[in-house]
């Protein structure tokens, strides 16, 4: 089980004086305090670790948000940024002593600019709603992470997020032009802006990804990119998880860059299939979606490429979509696939490792032991062309047992993606997931020079402490033993 800090005691001795400050702040609407309404954000997307905070705050300004960061460092209180609460790896986890920063009034488009391709937009605006704002003007956003639908883009800049098609597109920090943030201290500050590249050191890059630990976000300026002419997908269905590995390697190694590549296992495959009817293989053990866009002619072309490389590698089944509506099918089943197992297994844990393509094959085969090791079902889905792995490994959250084992066996995996040259997270973050887990990728004075950029942000600890880095009492005790 993950360990959470103790409570500062004399946070939850003040805490009516800390409450009556934020209400000065806040209309009454905007400060939660009651019981019943606090425990829907006792937990984000990992529900296995909960923890009721001690108030929640729903600012709708960027000032709002400065004033509560002001009140709060003068008592000495932890604050967790939130957003829809969709973090899978506990990083909207709270605290009892803590102040949960709620953004989702920030929901406000502020400017679009086609000419030079950007759009502002508050931190609590969702993932999908920015393609939807641009698509009549012929654009969209390009990352798109399955929770797109709800999922907010400061969360998204805090994870850095990526999404189906970030194969071609890159990932969130690859689309974000400037950021403006609000300090612990409460100073409001802004970074980059719509020209392509900053002077100086690179701040976004370094806020992009760092978990609500640096600062606050409150807007965000993103690229948008112009829509591509059109766009297919195509089916490929193989007999083991490991020759849909190695198929997927041959296609990156041969130079095509396709828009997405996506890899689904049979557990996968049959829940997807019973919850969204997209006409999936049930007798495959493997299935790849590849999309690939542009005008008609190179559609036919990349996708004949592909379709030669799936070939070599004796697939059960092609089926290369003709129409946009049977590309919409093949990617139903893709997008709801998160829900989909959640019907055939009463909680799962989804892994977030990155590992070389060329080693695909190899690390489906060794997870596949695991899995029969453990005794516990795997169903993989994940973002193939990148390496991105999503294992979901199926188990029962009531069974502390299993809860335990199933927590082992995760580790195991995210051990087994750096060992061939990877790493612990791909775009849901450590949060409290793998923050103990940094040590098998980060030595003792790597870890030390990151908490010093930490420290000098937020000498303090306040803003989402116990995410990240391991907690230094259980560094010591390990020492210690």
């Amino acid at each position: 089980m993950i360990a959470l800090p103790p409570p500062k005691a004399h946070v939850l001795a003040e805490r009516e004086s800390i409450v009556a400050a934020l209400r000065t702040v806040l209309p009454d609407d905007g400060v939660i305090t009651e019981p019943l309404r606090l425990k829907a954000y006792e937990t984000d997307a990992l529900p296995a670790y909960r923890a009721v905070p001690l108030a929640v705050v729903l600012p709708e300004t960027t000032e709002q948000v400065a004033e509560i960061m002001k009140i709060c460092r003068t008592f000495g209180v932890r604050v967790v940024p939130r957003g829809a609460g969709t973090s899978l790896s506990g990083g909207a986890l709270p605290l009892p002593d803590a102040v949960v920063l709620g953004l989702m009034r920030l929901n406000r488009i502020l400017e679009v600019n086609y000419a030079d391709r950007y759009a502002l937009v508050q931190a609590g605006v969702t993932n999908l709603a920015i393609t939807q704002h641009v698509q009549k003007h012929g654009f969209f956003y390009a990352p798109d992470p399955s929770s797109q639908l709800a999922c907010m883009i400061g969360g998204n800049v805090n994870m850095n997020s990526g999404g189906a098609h970030c194969l071609k597109y890159g990932v969130t920090t690859n689309n974000l032009l400037g950021l403006k943030i609000v300090t612990v201290d409460g100073e409001i500050v802004e970074i980059g802006g719509p020209h392509s590249d900053a002077a100086g050191y690179d701040w976004l890059g370094l806020l992009t990804g760092s978990e609500g630990q640096l600062a606050v976000v409150t807007e965000v300026m993103v690229r948008i990119l112009p829509s591509a002419e059109g766009a297919r997908a195509m089916l490929a269905a193989f007999r083991s998880n490991e020759i849909a590995g190695a198929c997927v390697a041959d296609i990156i190694a041969s130079g095509i860059i396709p828009v997405a590549l996506e890899f689904m296992d049979k557990p996968a495959i049959h829940a997807c299939e019973a919850f969204a009817h997209a006409g999936y293989p049930l007798d495959a053990e493997a299935l790849l979606i590849i999309e690939v866009e542009g005008s008609r002619a190179e559609q036919d072309a990349q996708l004949a490429r592909i379709s030669a490389i799936c070939a070599r590698h004796d697939p059960i089944s092609l089926k290369v979509a003709q129409t946009e509506e049977e590309s919409a099918a093949i990617w139903k089943g893709r997008k709801g696939a998160f829900g989909a197992v959640g019907r055939i297994s009463p909680d799962y844990l989804c892994m977030d490792g990155v590992i070389p393509t060329g080693r695909l094959p190899e690390v489906l085969g060794r997870i596949r032991a695991m899995s029969e090791e453990y005794g516990l079902q795997v169903a993989n889905i994940f973002h193939a062309g990148d390496g991105n792995l999503h294992p979901l490994i199926l188990f029962d959250a009531n069974d502390p047992a299993e809860q335990s084992k199933a927590e082992r066996f995760g580790a195991e995996i995210l051990k087994l993606c750096v060992e061939v040259g990877g790493c612990l997270t791909g775009e849901h973050g450590v949060g409290v997931e793998k923050r103990d887990l940094m040590p098998v990728q980060f030595t003792e004075t790597e870890l030390e020079q990151q908490r010093r950029i930490k420290t000098a942000f937020d000498p303090d600890w306040l803003l989402n402490p116990h995410k990240v880095f391991p907690l230094r009492e259980q560094q010591e005790a390990k020492r210690a033993a």
